[in-house]
């Protein structure tokens, strides 16, 4: 059987030699630690070669900023979609470093070289711009939590959020006072969503006992044991209403 070849960095060398010669450069392979120099007239292109994008190949890159701004890194076209997730982000980094891309596909056989973007300014006002509602989710999301109750990194652990802490506060007070109304519920200080969190019922933790009444399930009551120092919390914001909130 005949083996295939190892596919190598200089492999992508002659593809994009041939790519910006027809460009009108004069290109050059290792000079003074670049892989690849693109010179026409005053314009100087420095291209950093890998055949994986890289933490190491950004830092490389990075370096060759301090020679010209017109640096590219150039990889062999991954073989997952393009148009996902995973490769949306990592472009959105390289345009964060002001790197241009490029790449190569079937290096070794007939070869296509292509300039996904160029290097360009890294418009951060207008980055934040378009992430202002996740900016804003953000921040609705911190003003509701009392406190940090996750360890950061977590990935297999139950992450507490503002509406599951916001449940575990409306079943802390049913369990403590009995039966109440989403307006007296309120008035404790659960917040505008309460009715929300009644009717929808999404942790099956309450129970319509009678029209405008709820009180808390034998699993809600159950499950908020899991929760101690929360209910500690919220116990102790409640002393001055001890015993009927009406």
């Amino acid at each position: 059987m005949k083996e295939t070849k190892k596919l190598q960095e200089m492999d992508l060398y002659k593809p994009i030699q041939t790519f910006f010669v027809k460009e009108g450069y004069e290109v050059y392979g290792e000079v003074k630690d670049c892989d690849i120099v693109a010179v026409k007239g005053e314009e100087l292109i420095i291209i950093e070669l890998k055949l994986t994008l890289s933490v190491d190949l950004l830092i490389q890159a990075a370096k060759r900023q301090r020679i010209s701004d017109q640096v590219y890194i150039a990889i062999p076209k991954p073989k997952y979609r393009l148009n996902s997730r995973r490769w949306a982000d990592k472009c959105h980094l390289i345009r964060r470093l002001e790197l241009g891309l490029i790449v190569v596909s079937n290096p070794t056989k007939r070869a296509k070289t292509e300039v996904l973007f160029h290097p360009t300014p890294f418009n951060r006002g207008k980055s934040r711009g378009q992430s202002k509602l996740k900016r804003d989710a953000v921040l609705k999301e911190i003003n509701g939590r009392s406190a940090d109750f996750n360890i950061g990194g977590s990935s297999r652990t139950k992450i507490m959020t503002a509406y599951k802490e916001n449940s575990i506060q409306i079943a802390c007070y049913l369990s403590h006072f009995g039966p109440l109304s989403p307006k007296k519920l309120i008035q404790l200080g659960t917040g505008e969503k309460t009715s929300s969190i009644l009717v929808k019922n999404y942790y099956n933790w309450f129970e319509r006992i009678k029209r405008g009444t709820y009180c808390l399930t034998e699993k809600g009551q159950e499950e908020i044991k899991e929760f101690p120092d929360l209910l500690n919390y919220y116990l102790n914001g409640i002393s001055k209403h001890e015993g009927n909130p009406d």
